[in-house]
């Protein structure tokens, strides 16, 4: 999506009729050969779109590839998701700003929302709090058996109007329940205290958590292990001027992405210290942790094994960074000891044990490598290889050095950082199969209960892009991912759209200046395709294998069913951790299962996937074993405890941290 430089380092790239109109040039170039591709110019339709069409071939022919390729695959891939919206109740809608739409821009508003995921009311159900630009971000009680019920009203979080971009939840006070913080485009973010049965109070103020800039993602961790939950703070960067549109939200920069090279955009990322009695303070500069990236996410990992939480923050233009925690004094980067070369253009992250050796690995996705004029005039064609392929040659091409800041420590596409031990990663993102294309962010889970962790990768771009696929990367024994988004039913979309109304124009009154008014008269529809921006994966319905949730960009979500337990028998083990010395919630805890000649390690971050958060019991799928030999945790405050007996296989097993 972002900055094309073949005319200007400050022209974005994306393909408008505004291009095909008015601007000659590649951009106009490349909006014609996109007309020609679909027969009908972009974003118009009043009925049925040829790009419909088009994509749904195109789709049809990618199912059937997958099919015959995944005969080479032993990893099993006979159950199927359902899209359960309908029935589940839920009934939000994601909308967004004028800047997303109607007088759409190059800018981050396109990032889209999250959503958080916890048992707010203790009933032991998983309930949901999704995030919207406009309108109202709603929280949707679990009433069991996959339905929902809409309870923002009574708890008292909606936030209109607000421009919220995401949620976390976390016990801030240890008092036994998840308490939300929700961040904001500059309407101040807030942290809410729950109170209990569902009902919440805005503490915002007195906790000095109303920051008040351009918020993005928060990660909670205790990074000086004294029992209470820190706060690490993404900002993106300063993208939005003081003029307001409809709605409140603030109008973006026309050259918002080219920020990074304007050092008075830069928006510090804030960590908070919990100083117990629900209030929090910024030592980020006490703590010597400046990041001024052009980030929307970071993630917590124990690296070093030391007991104490680093952090991994993406950066959208430019390097990422990893900052190893000094014994919770201090924080330092030590990104090119671990990290030579780091994603350009990174969105999702997050540490995993992907071949299951008790080391964790790192996957980061990398969007805006693949938003250049030649890689996206390949994949108008839906063009798999390059999909699946690096962007060096096209970024070298079209992006200078100035406006890189320089790349030679730079990847331009995802990575996956495959743990050697001993602070050793060797990068195997495309001998993995991992490589996806338009990707935000992806969640982690085992959807088939096979001991192996698998990705679901968000992607696609919305209105005025053509339509991109979401990704389900099964894993194959942590020798290699396989796609898997066809066989399962992921894709494409049970509802059979790939594209909606995006925003109406009356061509004869107030519209008729507006670029696709053009040649036309009267009150037009003007279509976008759908897309997802953020996802978790959880049980939702509770009968033992996991599902996945979306929020979409502009449209409702999904609520992906899996018939997993209904095609064979599975063996798994959920794992909820109660702190007592650590934090409530245990965040920052290891926790290593033992069966039958294997050993499962997970790290309990909180993170779900990009924007996303979840405070629900670990999953570990056990494969063919039936038995665990034995659960060890190795919380936060440094004590180790390990559990041998009584442990159910396809039960929760619940571990609270024993005080000797």
């Amino acid at each position: 999506m972002h900055p094309g430089l073949t005319q200007s380092p400050l022209m974005p790239l994306y393909p408008t009729q505004r291009s095909v109109k008015r601007r000659p040039g590649f951009r106009g170039i490349l909006t014609a050969a996109l007309v020609c591709l679909i027969g009908t110019e972009y974003g118009y339709a009043a009925t049925t779109s040829p790009e419909h069409a088009f994509t749904r071939n195109q789709l049809e022919i990618r199912k059937n590839q997958q099919i015959a390729d995944a005969k080479r695959f032993k990893a099993f891939y006979g159950f199927r998701f359902a899209d359960r919206f309908s029935q589940s109740g839920i009934r939000f809608d994601n909308q967004v700003v004028d800047d997303a739409s109607v007088s759409y821009k190059a800018a981050h508003y396109d990032h889209g929302n999250g959503l958080a995921v916890a048992d707010v009311n203790g009933d032991s159900l998983p309930d949901l709090y999704f995030a919207t630009q406009v309108g109202t971000s709603q929280l949707w009680k679990n009433l069991g058996h996959g339905r929902f019920a809409d309870i923002t009203d009574e708890a008292g979080v909606g936030l209109p109007d607000q421009c919220v971009v995401t949620a976390s939840f976390a016990d801030i006070d240890n008092d036994g329940d998840p308490d939300l913080f929700v961040t904001t485009v500059r309407h101040g973010n807030h942290l809410f205290e729950n109170l209990g049965n569902g009902r919440f109070k805005d503490i915002s103020e007195a906790s000095h958590l109303d920051y008040v800039g351009h918020s993005s993602g928060a990660v909670f961790l205790d990074y000086d292990r004294d029992g209470l939950l820190d706060l690490f703070l993404v900002n993106v960067g300063v993208y939005t001027i003081a003029e307001r549109g409809r709605h409140g939200f603030y109008l973006a920069f026309p050259d918002a992405f080219s920020g990074h090279l304007f050092p008075e955009r830069t928006e510090y990322s804030i960590l908070y210290r919990n100083l117990g009695n629900k209030r929090f303070k910024d030592v980020s500069a006490e703590t010597g942790l400046r990041d001024g990236s052009w980030s929307g996410d970071a993630t917590i990992t124990d690296f070093n094994l030391d007991g104490f939480p680093d952090l991994y923050v993406v950066n959208m233009q430019g390097d990422d960074h990893y900052y190893e925690n000094q014994d919770g004094q201090s924080f330092v980067d030590k990104t090119s000891a671990a990290f030579p070369k780091t994603p350009w253009g990174a969105m999702g992250v997050k540490f995993f044990d992907a071949n299951r050796d008790g080391l964790l690995d790192l996957y980061v996705t990398d969007m805006h490598s693949d938003m250049t004029q030649g890689q996206t005039m390949q994949a108008l064609q839906f063009n798999e290889s390059a999909e699946k392929a690096k962007s060096e040659a096209f970024c070298a091409i079209q992006w200078t050095e100035a406006y890189l800041q320089g790349a030679s420590n730079n990847i331009f596409g995802n990575a996956f950082y495959q743990n050697q031990g001993n602070g050793k990663f060797v990068e195997r993102s495309d001998s993995l199969g991992v490589e996806t294309y338009w990707p935000w962010g992806f969640s982690v889970g085992d959807l088939n209960a096979d001991g192996f962790d698998d990705i679901f990768v968000t992607a696609g771009m919305g209105y005025p892009f053509r339509h991109g696929i979401n990704s389900v990367l099964l894993n194959e024994s942590g020798t290699r991912f396989f796609d898997s988004e066809f066989l399962l039913g992921v894709e494409p979309r049970a509802d059979g759209r790939t594209e909606k109304v995006w925003f109406t124009l009356n061509c004869n009154g107030p519209d008729k200046q507006h670029p696709e008014c053009n040649g036309k008269s009267g009150t037009i529809e003007v279509l976008g395709t759908l897309s997802t921006r953020s996802s978790a994966i959880l049980d939702l319905d509770g009968d033992g294998d996991l599902d996945i949730v979306t929020n979409e960009f502009n449209d409702h979500p999904q609520v992906l069913v899996s018939d997993l337990t209904e095609r064979r028998p599975i063996h798994f083990l959920k794992v909820k951790l109660i702190g007592t010395k650590s934090n409530r919630d245990g965040l920052g805890a290891t926790v290593t299962v033992k069966t039958e000649g294997r050993s499962l390690t997970s790290y309990h971050d909180g993170k779900s996937g990009y924007l996303s958060q979840s405070s629900e019991p670990l999953y570990f799928g056990l494969g063919n074993a039936s038995k665990v030999a034995s659960v060890e945790v190795r919380w936060p405050s440094g004590k180790v405890q390990t559990i041998e007996n009584g442990i159910a296989v396809n039960k929760l097993l619940t571990i609270t941290e024993t005080a000797d």
